[in-house]
């Protein structure tokens, strides 16, 4: 992989992050973009990165370049995803894909029609136990599936004067708590179970309809720690909470609860999967057990041991049992499968790591969940 040079545009949370695991797969990072010149140069300055680009052309014209992850805000990625595309380069892009519909579903005919790799960053598949989950549902080990149920809650957003770039609707979309969070959990039962959501009722709702901006931007999730002088009053369209109740292919029912604004939690991702023969919970804070839940025999942990586990988890484990693996690697993990699938070269093949297609699924899925909310009825997707 180090023959692979990639330039990053965004150096808010996801830059970091993004380099970080690019490099420990051997992946050279050798540009930055940030939203001016001097972030850009600050943020290459800081990580160790060669090149800061003033534009995002100078970075499309650079021929070492031939892969770009984009981690800016979601109302940039529709233009710079099919550039990029169009100017030769794969591209992973940060998740939603797009603003709507008809912006991911452009995105997904250019991929198809370049050739090239394109994916969106849903990192959580990349858990080892959560592979582990799809091999035993998808083998029967559970039998017929009867329930998906959980949820994502954090607590970054509980308070009033907490803020960032993610409650305005301009940037992210009318969609916030569903968009950012929501859209991983779906992502996640879904790849796991290969069941699609067929249906949607959801109810949603916006805790705090207004909210106080710094005057002057602060990072993500550092408003609680942040000195902020001053502030201004600034309306929000954004959900801060919601629940769902989804009907997926097959006959499944399920319940998705997401929140940005509970106590204590600071970044609980969670699912039950109820099957015939057996049951799996795994809660994203303690990573590295998957709970089987029996009827008839006690139930059990499984530790994360790529000795104990089945081929496909163990293809994207790192480290040997009792040596945990998270966050971080999880980024490491989709990146691998992203990077092995341009370096096999063939890109007529199913790709293992999520894709535009993917991506536009989660969007028509999110209009939905919008449309169920302002209507008040179940909407079919």
């Amino acid at each position: 992989m180090k023959d692979i040079a990639v330039a990053l545009t965004g150096t808010g949370f996801m830059g970091p992050t993004h380099t970080e695991a690019l490099r420990r797969l051997g992946v050279r990072v050798v540009g930055v973009l940030g939203s001016n010149p001097a972030k850009s140069h600050a943020f290459a300055e800081r990580v160790g990165i060669p090149k800061a680009y003033a534009n995002f052309d100078e970075l499309l014209a650079d021929k070492e370049v031939q892969a770009v992850h984009l981690t800016t805000p979601n109302r940039w990625h529709f233009a710079t995803a099919k550039a990029a595309l169009l100017a030769g380069k794969h591209v992973m892009c940060e998740k939603p894909l797009a603003m709507n519909s008809a912006e991911s579903a452009e995105l997904v005919r250019v991929a198809q029609s370049v050739k090239l790799a394109a994916g969106v960053n849903y990192n959580y598949r990349f858990y080892p136990l959560c592979l582990e989950a799809r091999e035993r549902v998808r083998r029967g080990d559970l039998g017929s599936i009867y329930s998906i149920t959980g949820g994502y809650v954090q607590d970054w957003l509980l308070y009033p004067t907490d803020y960032n770039w993610r409650v305005l609707a301009s940037e992210g979309g009318q969609l916030r708590a569903v968009a950012d969070i929501g859209t991983h959990w779906l992502d996640l039962v879904q790849s796991i179970t290969g069941l699609a959501v067929e249906a949607v009722c959801a109810d949603l709702h916006t805790v705090h309809p207004v909210r106080q901006r710094p005057k002057g931007e602060v990072e993500t999730f550092s408003a609680k720690v942040a000195e902020v002088a001053a502030t201004e009053s600034i309306d929000i369209e954004t959900e801060d909470l919601g629940a769902m109740l989804l009907r997926f292919k097959g006959g499944a029912r399920g319940t998705l609860w997401v929140s940005q604004v509970t106590a204590g939690r600071k970044n609980r991702l969670s699912f039950e999967i109820g099957g015939a023969n057996q049951a799996l919970w795994f809660d994203g804070e303690r990573p590295n057990e998957l709970w089987i839940g029996e009827r008839n025999q006690p139930n059990g942990f499984l530790l994360k041991d790529p000795g104990l586990m089945g081929d496909t988890a163990r293809a994207y484990t790192a480290y040997p049992g009792g040596h945990n693996e998270g966050y971080p690697d999880s980024f490491k993990m989709c990146f691998k499968a992203f990077y092995n699938y341009i370096a096999a070269g063939d890109f007529d093949a199913a790709p293992f790591f999520p894709t535009f297609a993917e991506g536009h699924q989660e969007i028509v899925l999110c209009e939905a969940i919008l449309k169920s909310h302002a209507e008040q009825r179940w909407v079919v997707v």
